[in-house]
């Protein structure tokens, strides 16, 4: 083959590459995307609470007993999709679940809980994202299980769902519960 020919199957050759790391893509749930701040301390904060904007939360809030942190927002229908999932694990199973209201308006976020219900201890406000880029936020929702030190023992990316609930995040909070791993 000469060195003409060989030049032509160069873009054919790149667009094989190309074709196979998207296919390669396609296949990955970015749900398991890990999270570089499991088993790490969660990152230092100070928002507003939501409701009183003159009440400032810091991480101190995470510390005591294990926390769902729930990014969230009024804008965000997979959000919607798993409230009444976070209302049923408040209410039945006493887990203290705090809100992260995430590039939102004060007024939706909270004509929303008004609405659909208010599962979360406290929720903080974050409509800058300010908070957000430091936990690795990157979409809603996502929850974080926090325990009772403060530390991220699981990252989830989408809604939280009956089974989701039963099979991935009880056992984990379970298994923190009291603050033992």
């Amino acid at each position: 083959m000469n060195t003409s020919a060989k030049r032509a199957l160069i873009p054919l050759g790149i667009f094989l590459a190309l074709a196979a790391l998207l296919f390669y893509g396609l296949q990955l749930d970015p749900r398991k995307i890990p999270s570089p701040l499991v088993d790490k301390p969660a990152p230092e904060f100070s928002l507003p609470d939501l409701k009183d904007p003159n009440q400032t939360l810091t991480r101190d809030i995470l510390i005591g007993q294990v926390s769902l942190v729930n990014v969230w927002a009024s804008w965000c229908p997979s959000c919607r999709q798993e409230h009444a999932e976070l209302m049923r694990i408040a209410r039945e199973h006493g887990v203290r679940v705090i809100g992260f209201n995430w590039k939102d308006t004060r007024l939706e976020a909270l004509a929303m809980l008004q609405r659909y219900g208010d599962p979360y201890t406290v929720s903080l406000y974050d409509p800058d994202n300010k908070a957000g880029i430091d936990w690795g936020v990157y979409g809603a929702p996502e929850t974080f299980i926090v325990d009772a030190e403060g530390i991220i023992r699981h990252k989830r990316v989408g809604p939280i769902d009956a089974q989701v609930w039963a099979e991935e995040i009880q056992p984990i909070v379970a298994r923190y519960q009291g603050g033992k791993p």
